[in-house]
């Protein structure tokens, strides 16, 4: 008899997550490591939304509420789309979870069946493959390439199209790249998803986290047809740096989120009622300390992208959104330390945690071989010296 499921034996863990508790294991046996894989904000939650948080506690609100979230959660999931993106939802059409990679989670169980297809542009969220595949249907990978943007091209999209495909999953700015749309370039796929009938999944959790002016644009908003096709998946971790309350959630068509909450009555029931409060205040509330942290990560952005752009045999595209850069390193495949050959991106994570005690995410978890992710929501200080460890260390490459 198998103890494990298929399923189960199929799936590893989170990359980026197995990194970032590699590196504190060294860092708790005292070894100075300098992490760049954790895709969460190093600032603290604002005051006013941990204030909500212990006046729920002071005021008893520590049962159960509904499934898919608080009324007044809701609301306020509602107005900030009503504000952001001019996009109107109903209660039932909004679902709170826990966290956003629970509503993606929620949504693929939702929609997708056996012999579905689901197009992901890569480089990819490393979740969505898997969550894809969870659901039994086919991820569709589609890369994309450095010199275009990191973004999915009409020509591209049209040719992985076919009479199976149920969805195409956008990132919007895009972990791990930093890429983004334009409202033109969403347009075209709006066109084409309303006339070819498939639904497009837009994840839209960096919203906030913009540089250069950029103005974000939600698909959903491009018109009615493309709105009753889209499930926007959003929350409130990395905007509030909030990553550990755990508060994602997803607005679309009232039938689809019906079902994802059937589903998440099923397992986990509502998300935290304190974190609910605290969120309410988060949407609602005072959002100096949000552009204040953008502030912040542009610095890093501009610092860390000019660096590596300087280290020879390395590019690294200007990310336009979200905190992480994305640099290619492939002219350093084949070289070697001490015997021993590095020929992928998970050969040379390993030799920059190793040899230059700095942890970044391998490439192919992303779908993306010749790159490594790198965070810049670490603080400067630490983003010049990693940088110089990296540097220093590939020197050492012949």
């Amino acid at each position: 008899m198998n103890v494990l499921s298929n399923r189960a034996k199929s799936l590893k863990p989170s990359p980026t997550l197995a990194i970032n508790a590699r590196a504190k294991s060294m860092q708790a046996q005292g070894i100075h490591v300098i992490s760049f894989g954790a895709g969460e904000p190093d600032f603290d939650t604002p005051r006013n939304i941990k204030a909500a948080a212990v006046k729920a506690i002071e005021e008893g609100f520590t049962k159960y509420t509904p499934v898919g979230g608080t009324e007044d959660l809701k609301d306020a999931i509602i107005n900030k789309f009503q504000r952001d993106n001019g996009l109107t939802y109903k209660r039932s059409e909004v679902l709170a979870s826990c966290g956003g990679k629970h509503s993606f989670y929620n949504l693929a169980q939702a929609i997708f069946d056996e012999g579905d297809e689901v197009i992901v542009p890569a480089p990819y969220w490393v979740s969505y493959p898997p969550m894809v595949a969870l659901a039994r249907a086919d991820p569709i990978i589609v890369e994309t390439k450095e010199e275009n943007g990191f973004k999915l091209s009409m020509e591209d999209l049209k040719k992985a199209l076919t009479p199976k495909t149920k969805a195409l999953i956008i990132n919007s700015p895009s972990n791990p790249t930093g890429s983004a749309y334009s409202k033109k370039e969403l347009e075209e796929i709006a066109d084409l998803a309303v006339s070819k009938n498939f639904f497009v999944i837009s994840d839209e959790i960096y919203e906030k986290i913009v540089y250069d002016h950029f103005k974000v644009v939600s698909i959903a908003s491009l018109g009615e047809e493309i709105r009753k096709r889209t499930v926007i998946v959003h929350g409130v971790a990395k905007t509030y740096a909030m990553t550990g309350w755990r508060i994602g959630y997803a607005a679309g068509p009232e039938e689809i989120v019906s079902a994802m909450s059937n589903i998440q009555s099923q397992s986990t029931s509502n998300p935290t009622s304190i974190a609910q409060k605290a969120s309410v205040e988060a949407l609602g509330g005072p959002q100096e300390d949000v552009a204040k942290m953008v502030t912040a990560f542009e610095q890093r952005r501009n610092y860390i992208v000019d660096r590596l752009n300087k280290i020879p045999g390395v590019s690294c595209f200007k990310p336009i959104g979200a905190f992480y850069v994305f640099p290619n390193f492939f002219s350093y495949y084949g070289k070697s330390y001490q015997g021993k050959k590095i020929t992928n991106s998970t050969e040379l994570a390993d030799y920059f945690l190793e040899v230059a005690r700095v942890a970044v995410v391998p490439g192919i978890e992303f779908g993306a071989d010749p790159f490594e992710r790198l965070s810049y929501a670490t603080s400067l200080e630490d983003i010049k010296e990693g940088l110089t460890r990296i540097e220093e260390s590939l020197k050492n490459l012949a």
